[in-house]
């Protein structure tokens, strides 16, 4: 089976909903590949750390900076991208860890402070990131 991302719609089941639409959500979310859901979980944390690095395009985006919530985005991150790797395979990780590195570079590069090696968000998981 092969996926279109691009139109691919991923649900998930609300307890609100009724009983009918609660099963075509489980239903919808058991097509979708595990490494799909991995990405995706994956690119809105990096999308959300990258804007809360104050990497968001536009005016506002000085605004919108909160490192420490970037600090929690990126070490979830990298758990996520740590533990999943060698489950997804390297074509999947690797743009992924390119993607947490460079928000872990922007995180640093916004510090005021800048941690030390190793003590920065997320590397407890990938090591020192320089």
């Amino acid at each position: 089976m092969t996926s279109d991302p691009v139109n691919h719609h991923h649900s998930f089941p609300d307890e609100s909903a009724e009983p009918g639409a609660q099963a075509q959500a489980v239903r919808d979310i058991a097509e979708v590949p595990a490494v799909e859901v991995v990405n995706t979980a994956a690119v809105h944390l990096l999308s959300a750390a990258a804007v809360k690095c104050g990497l968001a395009e536009g005016p506002d985006a000085e605004d919108l900076k909160d490192l420490d919530e970037a600090r929690k985005l990126i070490t979830a991150l990298a758990g996520l991208v740590t533990a999943a790797a060698p489950e997804i395979g390297s074509q999947h990780a690797a743009p992924l860890r390119d993607g947490l590195r460079s928000v872990q570079l922007a995180f640093r590069e916004a510090s005021a402070y800048p941690d030390k090696p190793g003590q920065g968000p997320g590397e407890k998981f990938t090591g020192p990131v320089n």
